[in-house]
């Protein structure tokens, strides 16, 4: 008897969930100054990206993996399908529709993505073991792409992607491709990533590599938030390993690095011991927000990614400005205390999760290094509750990280086509 091959598919499973993580993420950017071919861009990438993975999911069906699904830990993923609703209702009183709908279809579109690519993971390391999914590994070779093209754009177009600040005497990479505090976030996720990922290989040229690469783009941001991100990764990280060669080596690193973190942290600018504190020097803004502008919706706020009755916040003591540049400030003001609540127990719920599987799960380590620097930049930009940006998207598989399992427990008929299915496919068992 001719031995059966598993489909093309399953061979390159990993390479295909690489390919479709890291054009997901690409789909956040911005490629060209025109707005209109950014948006059709931005959609086709996206929604194409959430298509491929729900075609990917009924191939795996189709070859024999039943979706043997259970959901632990719900409370998180319930109470983010909550604050969406609250979203739904908003429309009612914004005073821009349509904006707050497309901020909400795009979010929705992003949870349906990394839904389903959680389930494609669970499938395929249950039913095809040999070919198991290592989240951290397509997290890690997912980014790097994104990383090499801003470098290699540093150095050929220079004007195009770096970004002038502070009347242009501060140059940081990102241009008008995506906000330096965006790509350091991803910068820095990229780096923590491959730090994990370099524990686990066993060729260590290639991810060393990765991590240098990543680390000069972090550089090249200036993101301060973003490079606290990373220290901060870093350092829970390496806390956490038993090697002590290694946690000795980052304490004199830490130790040689001080002078130029206090350049480029402490006295990157003018702004004083405020701006530091804060990461970004927005604290008359937001005091504005507070004083004068959720006092007058606060309960429901001005609806889904709003923060004011026009499009931009406008206040005598502080600049004007369409955004908060802090997630939790942005979801008070456009959902008012009712949202602010539900979204804080909703990342308390995630938070509660880690602490709750951490021990039993591969994925601990794996959430620290997504978690942290999302949530610093929640601080001073976009953000996990904000407009439309990775920084969700990443948000979003936290949220399902310890939901989505495959049951053990199954019924006769599944056991019986569970049984069919290794028949199938156990033709040849290193295939398996």
């Amino acid at each position: 008897m001719l031995k059966k091959q598993l489909p093309y598919i399953i061979r390159n499973i990993s390479s295909l969930l690489v390919l479709i993580l890291c054009v997901k993420i690409a789909g956040y950017f911005c490629i060209v100054e025109d707005r209109t071919i950014n948006q059709v861009y931005k959609t086709i990438s996206r929604i194409g990206m959430t298509g491929l993975i729900i075609v990917l999911q009924f191939r795996l069906i189709q070859l024999g993996c039943q979706s043997f699904f259970k959901y632990e830990n719900v409370l998180a993923p319930v109470f983010y399908l909550i604050y969406l609703l609250l979203a739904i209702a908003s429309f009612m009183w914004s005073t821009d529709v349509s904006y707050s709908i497309l901020q909400w279809l795009m979010t929705f579109e992003s949870l349906v993505f990394v839904f389903v690519f959680m389930r494609v993971i669970s499938m395929v390391n249950t039913y095809f073991p040999k070919h198991k999914i290592d989240l951290i590994k397509i997290f890690t070779l997912a980014v790097f792409p994104i990383m090499v093209i801003f470098i290699a754009g540093s150095f050929i177009e220079p004007d195009l992607f770096y970004r002038g600040m502070r009347g242009g005497e501060e140059q940081r990479l990102g241009g008008y491709y995506m906000n330096p505090n965006e790509l350091g976030m991803l910068s820095s996720i990229g780096a923590a990533m491959t730090y994990l990922y370099f524990q686990k290989t066993k060729k260590k040229f290639f991810p060393i590599v990765m991590m240098i690469t990543s680390i000069i783009v972090l550089v090249l941001t200036a993101s301060r938030s973003s490079a606290i991100g990373f220290l901060l990764i870093m350092g829970v990280l390496v806390l956490q390993s038993n090697n002590k060669k290694l946690k000795i080596a980052m304490f004199v690193g830490a130790g040689l690095a001080v002078p130029a973190l206090l350049k480029f942290v402490i006295f990157k600018d003018d702004g004083g011991l405020e701006e530091v504190l804060s990461m970004t020097g927005r604290i008359p803004f937001w005091t504005a927000l507070l004083q004068e502008g959720i006092v007058r919706e606060p309960f429901f706020g001005y609806g889904f990614m709003r923060i004011n009755y026009t499009d931009y916040f406008e206040s005598l003591n502080t600049y004007a400005a369409k955004m908060t540049h802090n997630t939790f400030m942005q979801v008070l003001m456009n959902l008012g205390f009712v949202g602010f609540f539900i979204a804080f127990w909703q990342l308390v719920l995630t938070i509660r999760n880690f602490f709750k599987e951490r021990k039993q799960s591969l994925y601990g380590s794996f959430f620290i290094a997504l978690f942290i620097p999302a949530f610093i930049n929640s601080l001073t930009e976009f953000g996990i509750f904000g407009e439309t940006n990775f920084g969700i998207l990443f948000y979003q598989f936290l949220i399902l990280l310890f939901v989505i399992q495959i049951r053990q427990n199954r019924s006769k008929k599944e056991t019986l086509l569970f049984n069919l299915f290794q028949k199938r496919w156990k033709l040849n068992p290193k295939l398996l």
